[in-house]
């Protein structure tokens, strides 16, 4: 009997390692989640207008870049994502480069601000934020890095003031919305009323968002995820990796309620940038009066 027990000994230890793991994945993420420092690459802040800042990120070495770049950034999320930590930032790869670094952000808005609408972002906002970055630096120019929304944003801004843009980088943006994918299929007309939508809530709200981009890759996003983060719940190196991207995912911002009901309705369901139709303020945004590179 005693030979016996003493085969489920190691069994046994196996089980409770497992249970003081489980616990301690819990006590993470849902019952003591500790709080992550994020976006820390020192900066001040040269401009604010309503809930926007811009963002000055000091150089980290001889600047070997005369032109300054804006970092464009999505409305949807917070542009953190872009400087999330020590050696997981794009700020600070750029910056060691000796690239001037600026970055737009959107801040969270209001019931206030759900007019807001695509001339606003981009021949106000967009615009008075170049203005300030060429004064600041003493630049003729900028270079704009436009991310998501933000991309698209930034090449209907560079159509309209080709003047002002020295080379433009666009990462993930849309610009032709009629190809193949879930957030398109979702948008079209059939699938989608924008208009009741908005005058229903005014602004997109933040956990519709945040639900449809989970809900685009399931498995991934609810499970997968935390199989691995379960596994590696002792590496503290990836532990701290993995806070700071959910500190991220879950820092979700609503988007002004007109801006997403022109992006939905002119871009996803019209289509209109791409087919040489899209008018802002009543001027036409044609992509072929873009004269700098575009990467």
């Amino acid at each position: 009997m005693t030979t016996k027990s003493t085969k489920f000994i190691p069994a046994l230890d196996e089980v409770e390692k497992a249970r003081e793991k489980f616990l301690k994945a819990l006590d993470i993420t849902l019952l003591n989640p500790p709080d992550v420092e994020v976006g820390t690459s020192p900066h001040e802040v040269i401009f604010t207008e309503n809930k926007l800042r811009l963002l000055h990120y000091y150089p980290q070495t001889e600047e070997a870049c005369s032109t300054p770049l804006i970092l464009v950034f999505a409305l949807v999320n917070r542009p953190y994502i872009l400087d999330l930590m020590p050696g997981r930032s794009v700020v600070e790869v750029l910056l060691k480069k000796g690239i001037p670094v600026y970055l737009i952000d959107w801040g969270s808005p209001g019931d206030e601000d759900k007019n807001l609408d695509l001339n606003h972002y981009i021949n106000r906002y967009i615009h008075k934020v170049v203005q300030r970055v060429k004064k600041h630096s003493g630049s003729d120019k900028v270079n704009i890095l436009g991310y998501c929304m933000g991309g698209t944003m930034s090449a209907m801004y560079t159509a309209l003031h080709p003047e002002e843009v020295e080379n433009l980088i666009l990462m993930t943006a849309g610009i032709d919305f009629k190809v193949e994918g879930t957030l398109n299929m979702w948008g079209d007309k059939p699938n989608f009323n924008v208009d009741k939508f908005i005058d229903a809530y005014g602004n997109a709200p933040a956990d519709f968002l945040q639900s449809g981009f989970l809900i685009m890759k399931p498995v991934q996003n609810l499970v997968s995820k935390y199989v691995n983060f379960y596994e590696n719940v002792d590496n503290e190196a990836f532990l701290e990796s993995f806070l700071a991207m959910e500190k991220w995912l879950n820092d979700n911002i609503p988007v002004a309620g007109e801006v997403y009901r022109e992006f939905i309705k002119y871009l996803y369901q019209e289509n209109q940038l791409v087919e040489d139709k899209l008018k802002i303020n009543g001027k036409p945004v044609h992509l072929k009066d873009i004269k700098c590179p575009v990467l």
